[in-house]
Order: structure tokens, then C-alpha cells, then sequence
């Protein structure tokens, strides 16, 4: 019978581990739509056509004062830098996770045993003393062999949900341009109530001076007067709602834009206020993959594509190597005696998961 040596057996394992890391994970591959080309027409659109910036559709310099003061001073998309922030941080921690660890360790303890031990015996027989000094200082390595591919999934894992967040901010971004502009408008709509609620107060006015003069020449009785004295009283009261309405209005945008309650300038030409439709009807299907929560969507599904690899790789043994080296001594004038101090250590470990309360197996499945 033939006998197999330590180095047969590693190189065979290693093949083996080689050959099952290929089934862990499956590279993430966008499926296909078959999605038409065109919508309801032939048009000629490029990628370009529609990766235009927001001030194209914004005439009115007041406005877009307001967008970038949104845009630069919102709460929401703060937190959002501060979470690209935080997962670039994770990002550049997943790029090292293939490095080894160094650890560094000194210590110095004095012990007394027992004089009817064999230890407290023999010590105060050998040193004549009644206790036991220990001076030791250690370089601890640990490196596992990275035989599933966990850093390569963990480097996609965090790439994907960096970009991930990139394009929730964009997603951000659109919705606060919407929600100023609508604001905006809903802001001059307001005024523009207001205009004709004290319109129509002078009109009232004009209406019910007619009316006393015709019941004066005895033309109508005074139920129309009164009539008329209610429509005026009705269009009064619009008044203090419209400016209700208005002050509300502003304190919202303020606030959307990340500033106190205040008043807002506002444009009195209209003509700026038309958007220019750059658009075409007939988009192509394939370029919806630009809009930020699309691309977001697919980024979370290769991040969760490599987080099942990883949940995977942690169900089969892994291999560390840990070197040592340091110096022990049981005296203090003799602890860097070198090389007589010196102690080293070499150590592989295999490290297989049998019973985990079955939380290896809910993690995938969760995941």
C-alpha cells in the first residue's frame, strides 16, 4: 500500500478546495428582457438626448436658486453623502481582507506556588526564591488561506453597495428638484389666488354700490342688497385663507431647502416658468437602465448575489497559518538575550463548522 505524505495530501486538498470554490458563487449576469425598441413610434433617440442638466429645464433664475440652495443644504441628502462616505470606507476595508493580521504582545507576571506542590518545590530548589518571573514580548501573524474567494465576493459586495448608494442619492437628487419646483408653482398658484380673491373684493364693492343706487331709485328691494353684501363678506374671507395658504407654502420651501421659515422671492414673469419639452415620445427601452433607481435596484442584486456567496463559504473549513516569534525569559537582565531568548512557533489550522445552531444555514437562506 502506498503511503501518501504530508505534502501529497495538502497539494490534493488545495486542488480539491480550488475545484468546489467554482460552485460557490455564480457571477451575476443581467437577464434578458426582450423589451421593444421603440414606444409607439420610430424615433431616433441617443443616450445623449436625454442626459441633460436640470438647469436646461428651468428658465427662472429665482427657482433654480432655490434648487441649488435645496440641493446643497437638504438634511435627506446629507445623510446620504455621509453614508457614500461610510461605504467607501467599507469598500477600501474589503480590498485588505486578504492581508494578514500582526499582533504585538509584552507582559511581564511574578507567581508564588505552593511549597507542597511540585512546581513551589522545585523552584525555590533550583532559584532559591519563593516565586516564578515571566518576561515574554511576541509578533503574532495570522493569514487564512483564502481558498472560497471571500475577498473577491466581499470587494463585490461592497463596490455594488457603494454605487448602490451613489445612485439613491441621484434618486434623491430628482426627488427634491421635483418637490422645489412643485412647490414653486404651487407657491405662484397661491399668489395668483390671492390676486383674484382681492379682485374680486373690488368687485363686490363696485357690484353692491350699483345695487344701493338702483334700490335708492326704487328698481329692486333690499334682499338683493343683502345678497350682495354676503357675496362681499364671502370674497373677504378668501383674503386671510389665501394668505394662510401662502405662509404655509413658504415655510415648506424654506425648509426644503434646509433654511429657516422665511419668506420666498418669487418670479412675476410667467414666460420663465414654461419648460421646454427636449424630450421625444419614442424613448428606447434600453435606455431606462440610466434612471438612478433602476441601476440601483440591479446594484443591490450583485451585492445580495455576492453576500449568498459569502453566507455559502462560511459552511465549508478554512486553513490559517500562525506564525510567532518573540522572546521569554524568566529573568529581566536576560530577556532580549539573543538568540538564547528567542521562541518560536509555527502553527496551520483547519477550522470546519459542524453544529452552529443551524445559523449558517438560516443566513444563506435568508440572504
Amino acid at each position: 500500500m502506498k503511503i501518501f505524505n504530508i505534502k501529497q495530501i495538502l497539494f490534493a486538498g488545495a486542488v480539491t478546495s480550488v475545484l468546489v470554490s467554482c460552485a460557490i458563487q455564480k457571477d451575476y449576469t443581467r437577464p434578458e428582457l426582450n423589451v421593444p425598441e421603440n414606444y409607439k413610434q420610430q424615433v431616433q433617440v441617443t443616450g445623449d438626448t436625454i442626459v441633460l442638466p436640470w438647469k436646461t429645464f428651468f428658465k427662472d433664475p429665482k427657482l433654480v436658486v432655490l434648487i441649488e440652495k435645496a440641493l446643497d443644504k437638504n438634511n435627506e441628502i446629507n445623510i446620504a453623502l455621509k453614508n457614500i462616505e461610510q461605504l467607501d470606507l467599507a469598500y477600501k476595508q474589503a480590498k485588505n481582507t486578504l492581508m494578514p493580521t500582526l499582533d504585538f504582545n509584552a507582559g511581564a507576571n511574578r507567581s508564588w506556588a505552593s511549597k507542597n506542590s511540585l512546581n513551589g518545590s522545585l523552584n525555590e530548589q533550583f532559584t532559591g526564591t519563593k516565586y516564578f518571573d515571566d518576561f515574554s514580548a511576541n509578533l503574532s501573524l495570522s493569514w487564512e488561506v483564502d481558498i472560497w474567494g471571500k475577498a473577491k465576493m466581499q470587494k463585490q459586495s461592497a463596490a455594488a453597495e457603494y454605487f448602490a448608494q451613489k445612485q439613491n442619492t441621484d434618486v434623491i437628487k430628482s426627488r427634491i428638484i421635483v418637490e422645489v419646483v412643485k412647490a414653486y408653482y404651487n407657491l405662484i398658484s397661491l399668489d395668483e389666488q390671492l390676486t383674484i380673491a382681492q379682485q374680486n373684493i373690488e368687485l363686490s364693492d363696485k357690484t353692491l354700490t350699483m345695487i344701493k343706487l338702483q334700490y335708492t331709485a326704487g328698481q329692486i328691494n333690499s334682499l338683493a342688497i343683502q345678497q350682495s353684501e354676503a357675496q362681499k363678506k364671502t370674497a373677504e374671507l378668501l383674503v386671510p385663507l389665501a394668505h394662510q395658504n401662502i405662509s404655509v407654502q413658504e415655510n415648506a420651501l424654506s425648509i426644503l431647502c434646509g433654511e429657516y421659515p422665511s419668506s420666498v422671492e418669487r418670479t412675476e414673469n410667467f414666460e420663465a416658468l414654461i419648460i421646454d419639452n427636449q424630450m421625444s415620445s419614442g424613448v428606447p427601452a434600453q435606455l431606462l437602465s440610466r434612471r438612478p433607481h433602476l441601476k440601483s435596484a440591479e446594484l443591490n442584486v450583485v451585492s445580495l448575489n455576492a453576500k449568498i456567496g459569502l453566507a455559502k463559504a462560511a459552511m465549508y473549513p478554512s486553513i490559517s497559518l500562525s506564525p510567532q516569534i518573540g522572546v521569554n525569559s524568566n529573568k529581566i537582565n536576560t530577556w532580549f538575550d539573543l538568540p538564547g531568548s528567542i521562541t518560536k512557533t509555527l502553527a496551520a489550522n483547519l477550522t470546519m463548522p459542524l453544529l452552529k445552531k443551524r445559523q449558517l444555514k438560516t443566513a444563506y437562506e435568508t440572504v
